[in-house]
């Protein structure tokens, strides 16, 4: 006996029967918008403080000087075999040599002085904080004699020294004096430098927003961090050179890494209008934000390596409201 089948009714309830509306569905979650954490800065950290190991450096030293050695070699039996066939092509490739020579020991020069004179300006930190401890104002007219023939060839600080000059001898305590060098010499280099902060994090930012490749908003970030710091160091009368100025990124990043500045909290989101921002941005947008929050972070820290004097009379530049000048206007919140 064959069954028929028959069609099936199946019941719905009422609000199943009118049907499911676009408008009732769950929204789609925005994984765009959640974790930024600046990665990009803390990557140029962490490349920046990485020291390598003894072993590490011996090998490249070496590899250097045997590289350096065959090249020389090569190029001076290069240059005697054009002698002997050609004597004035020759000489002449001899000369663009000793040139290349002498261009390469000025540069070696520079460079030294350029550490010489970073490490003046860190001497001068340390001599000052001496003085203030010891409220010893001897020491602390050394410390003003010594900052004066640091910026006796600036044009730009002419007027602050003459200033100086006239009312040090009424001052007859040592934080007061300090304090009066850091009010009338200090002050307009603090606020060039602050300039110099505020430009390179809202290039940092800019950069990650717009630049899609995660390599390439690393090259900027290090990139700018590194100009940064070298022109803070400038502004100061350090004017580091190239070696110097990896020397000092190293210094300052190293510092960072080992306070944990360069973390993303509570404190990073506050100073990002007041967290809101990131968390309504896509994450792009919110790693460019916190990318140039972190390189404010480098600036500040720059700042106090460089200045020769620490910070009494005049307060420390504030991370929250570099960030909010810098990125006022860069990236316009969503209505």
């Amino acid at each position: 006996m064959t069954r028929k089948h028959g069609p099936v009714l199946i019941e719905l309830d009422e609000e199943e029967a009118q049907g499911a509306s676009p408008a009732d569905a769950p929204p789609v979650p925005d994984l765009d918008a959640a974790g930024a954490e600046g990665r990009a800065m803390q990557t140029v950290a962490t490349l920046a403080a990485r020291r390598g190991g003894r072993l590490a450096a011996w090998f490249w030293g070496l590899v250097l000087a045997f590289v350096a050695a065959a090249v020389s070699v090569a190029a001076w039996d290069f240059v005697m075999r054009l002698i002997d066939r050609a004597p004035v092509l020759g000489w002449a490739l001899a000369a663009v040599g000793a040139a290349i020579l002498l261009l390469l020991a000025a540069i070696v020069v520079r460079e030294a002085a350029a550490i010489a004179r970073l490490g003046r300006i860190d001497r001068l930190h340390r001599e000052a904080d001496a003085a203030l401890s010891g409220q010893d104002l001897e020491a602390a007219r050394r410390v003003l004699k010594s900052l004066e023939e640091l910026y006796a060839r600036r044009p730009d600080t002419e007027w602050a020294r003459a200033r100086l000059a006239e009312r040090e001898a009424e001052v007859l305590d040592a934080d007061a004096l300090l304090g009066l060098a850091e009010a009338e010499l200090l002050a307009p280099l603090d606020a060039a430098a602050r300039r110099e902060i505020e430009a390179a994090a809202r290039q940092v930012a800019a950069i990650t927003a717009i630049v899609p490749l995660a390599l390439a908003d690393v090259i900027g970030a290090l990139t700018a961090n590194t100009r940064m710091i070298r022109r803070i160091a400038d502004i100061y009368g350090g004017r580091s050179g190239t070696l110097g100025s990896l020397r000092l990124l190293r210094a300052v990043f190293t510092h960072l890494v080992a306070t944990g500045a360069v973390a993303v909290g509570d404190d990073m989101l506050s100073s990002i209008a007041g967290g809101g921002l990131v968390s309504r941005l896509s994450r792009r947008f919110g790693e460019g934000v916190v990318n140039g929050a972190l390189t404010a972070r480098v600036g500040v820290a720059a700042l106090e390596v460089c200045r020769p004097l620490p910070f009494r009379r005049l307060s420390r530049p504030s991370v929250s409201s570099i960030v909010k000048r810098a990125l006022t206007g860069l990236f316009a919140s969503p209505r």
